[in-house]
C-alpha cells in the first residue's frame, strides 16, 4: 500500500469515529432534551377555571359602566360583560374580581396577565391592534366624543371653545382626537390632563376649565356626580367615532372565542326575543334553529370552545341579553336614561347586528 493511501484510509476512520461520537452524542442530547421539555403553557380557559373566578380589568368608577354600590359590589355595563364571560366559562356571574385600572395601567395589566379581559370604555383603533398585543373582542357600545360645559357660561358649540381651557384625561385616544380637531380647525385651547375622567370633569364642575371632553356616554355618567348637574350642558358635536369594546391578549384564540361569543350571544338573545325572564321557555319550546343552538338544545358550538352546552343559556338566564344589560345600566331603567341611538338593534335603525349563531 503506498503512503498516500494509508494517509486516506487514516483519515476516514478518523472521520467515521468522529461521525459516531458525533451521532451518539446528537442522540443522548435529544434525547435528554426530551425528557426535560417542559409542561405545555396552560390555555386561559384552564387558568381561570382553575382559580375558579375571571379576574376583569374596569375603570376606577364610571357610573353606569363599572363602580362599586354601596355594598362595594362592582356594578356596570362593563362589568356585566365579564360576569356573562364567568357564566360561560364558570357557570357563576358572580366569580368575578374586579381590578380597577387607570387608562395607563389597563393594557400593561393585560400584557402582564394581571386580568384575564378588559372591560373598560376602550376604544378599537389600528395602531392598538396593531402595537400593543391585544386583540379586541367585539363592539360592545358604539360611542363619539363629546363637550360638557356651564350652562351659565353661555357656550353653545364647539366653535366658541377656540381659546378655551380643556380638561381630559391623560394617555386616552381622547386626548388625542382633542389635539387633531383643534389643529385642523385652526383653534387654540389650553389643555389640562388628569389621570382619571372623574378628575377632569371634577375641574370643569370646580370652574378650573371651560369644558372637559369624553366619550359622550361618560360625561353623562360623570355628570351624574355633580352637586347640580342640571347646571352643566352636553354641546351638539361629536368629533369621533369611538367603538368601545372588551380586550384580550393576542395568542390565546380559544379566549378570543369565548369572549366575542358571549357577546354575540347576548346581542342576538335580543334580536331573537330571548331574555331571562323567559329562556326556560324559549329553551324547552322554541322552534327557531338559531335559538336552539344559541341555548345549547342542539349544534355544539359551545362546546367548540372548550365550554359546556349550556354555556349560552348560562349567560342569558344569569346575565341577561344585550338589551336588558343596556337597559339597567345605561338606559330607560338606569339614573343616566340614555337612548339606545346607534346601539339599538340593526332591525330598530341602530349598529348592533349578532354574528350568526351556526
Amino acid at each position: 500500500m503506498s503512503r498516500k493511501s494509508s494517509i486516506k484510509l487514516t483519515v476516514a476512520a478518523s472521520v467515521l469515529a468522529l461521525a459516531s461520537v458525533l451521532f451518539a452524542s446528537c442522540g443522548a442530547d435529544e434525547s435528554s432534551t426530551a425528557d426535560a421539555a417542559p409542561a405545555a403553557e396552560k390555555t386561559t380557559l384552564e387558568l381561570v377555571q382553575e382559580r375558579g373566578k375571571l379576574v376583569l380589568g374596569v375603570t376606577a368608577g364610571v357610573p353606569g359602566y363599572s363602580a362599586p354600590d354601596s355594598e362595594g359590589v362592582w356594578q356596570g355595563f362593563d362589568v356585566d360583560l365579564g360576569r356573562a364571560v364567568a357564566a360561560a366559562v364558570l357557570a357563576d356571574p358572580d366569580a368575578v374580581e374586579c381590578r380597577p385600572l387607570s387608562a395607563k395601567e389597563r393594557f400593561t395589566a393585560l400584557q402582564s396577565g394581571e386580568i384575564d379581559v378588559l372591560s373598560r370604555v376602550t376604544t378599537w383603533t389600528a395602531s392598538r391592534d396593531s402595537t400593543l398585543g391585544v386583540n379586541f373582542a367585539g363592539v360592545n357600545y358604539y360611542d363619539g366624543q363629546g363637550f360638557l360645559v356651564a350652562k351659565d357660561s353661555g357656550i353653545t358649540s364647539l366653535a366658541e371653545l377656540d381659546g378655551a381651557t380643556i380638561a381630559v384625561q391623560a394617555g386616552t385616544t381622547t386626548e388625542l382626537n382633542l389635539s387633531d380637531y383643534f389643529r385642523k380647525n385652526g383653534m387654540e385651547m389650553e389643555l389640562i390632563t388628569f389621570e382619571k375622567n372623574d378628575q377632569a370633569s371634577a375641574a370643569l364642575e370646580a370652574g378650573r376649565a371651560d369644558a372637559a371632553t369624553s366619550d359622550q356616554s361618560q360625561l353623562y355618567a360623570l355628570r351624574t356626580k355633580f352637586k347640580n348637574p342640571e347646571d352643566f350642558i352636553m354641546l351638539p358635536e361629536v368629533i369621533s367615532k369611538e367603538p368601545l369594546g372588551p380586550v384580550v391578549s393576542q395568542g390565546d384564540d380559544q379566549w378570543l372565542d369565548i369572549v366575542a361569543w358571549t357577546l354575540q350571544a347576548m346581542i342576538n338573545a335580543e334580536e331573537y326575543g330571548v331574555t331571562s325572564e323567559n329562556v326556560d321557555e324559549m329553551k324547552a319550546t322554541s322552534n327557531n334553529p338559531n335559538v336552539k343552538r344559541l341555548l345549547g338544545v342542539e349544534g355544539g358550538i359551545w362546546e367548540g370552545y372548550g365550554l359546556s352546552a349550556d354555556a349560552g343559556y348560562n349567560i342569558i338566564k344569569m346575565v341577561g341579553n344585550y338589551g336588558e344589560c343596556f337597559d339597567r345600566n345605561l338606559g330607560a331603567g338606569s339614573p343616566l336614561n340614555i337612548a339606545r341611538g346607534y346601539n339599538a338593534l340593526w332591525t330598530e335603525g341602530g349598529l348592533q347586528y349578532g354574528l350568526p349563531i351556526r
